[in-house]
Parts: structure tokens; C-alpha cells; sequence
């Protein structure tokens, strides 16, 4: 469950990055692609968090991180791939 939340919590920064690179004038692709490495830094910190406080190891969390990264990554990589060229 906890996956889920992050990950939807990621789509919802997604759709906050891609809006306000709209209303900026800037374009919805580029800030999407600027979503990227914003999301890398707090999917590593939810990792971190699963091996440091919830007592898990790395390679139990190393899957979990990938999802949770990927699936706003895609949708990000899609945004700019649609509005972003």
C-alpha cells in the first residue's frame, strides 16, 4: 500500500511540475523532463528510509525503488515526448 501512495504521490508532483511549466510560459515537456531528477532524489529517499528505519536490505528495497522511480519517470518521459519537442 505504501508503494502505491508514494508512486501516486509521484504522478500527483508529475502533474504539478507539467502545470506549472504551462502556466510559466516554458512549456509542460520541459518542466516534465525537469521532474526527473526531482523524483530520483525522493525515490532514493524513500529507499533510504525502507533500509535505514523499516529495517529492510538493499537488495529487498532495490526493486521496490525502481517501480516507485519508474512509473512517474514514464509518464514524465511521455509528457515531454507529447508536448515537450
Amino acid at each position: 500500500m505504501h508503494t502505491l501512495m508514494v508512486m501516486g504521490g509521484g504522478v500527483a508532483l508529475l502533474v504539478l511540475f507539467a502545470l506549472f511549466g504551462k502556466l510559466a510560459g516554458v512549456g509542460a515537456g520541459r518542466f516534465a523532463l525537469w521532474f526527473i531528477p526531482v523524483w530520483l532524489v525522493c525515490a532514493a529517499f524513500n529507499m533510504w528510509v525502507g533500509i535505514s528505519r523499516a529495517g529492510y536490505s538493499f537488495a529487498e528495497e532495490l526493486p521496490i525503488f525502481l517501480l516507485v522511480f519508474a512509473v512517474p519517470a514514464i509518464g514524465a518521459a511521455g509528457i515531454y515526448w507529447q508536448f515537450g519537442r
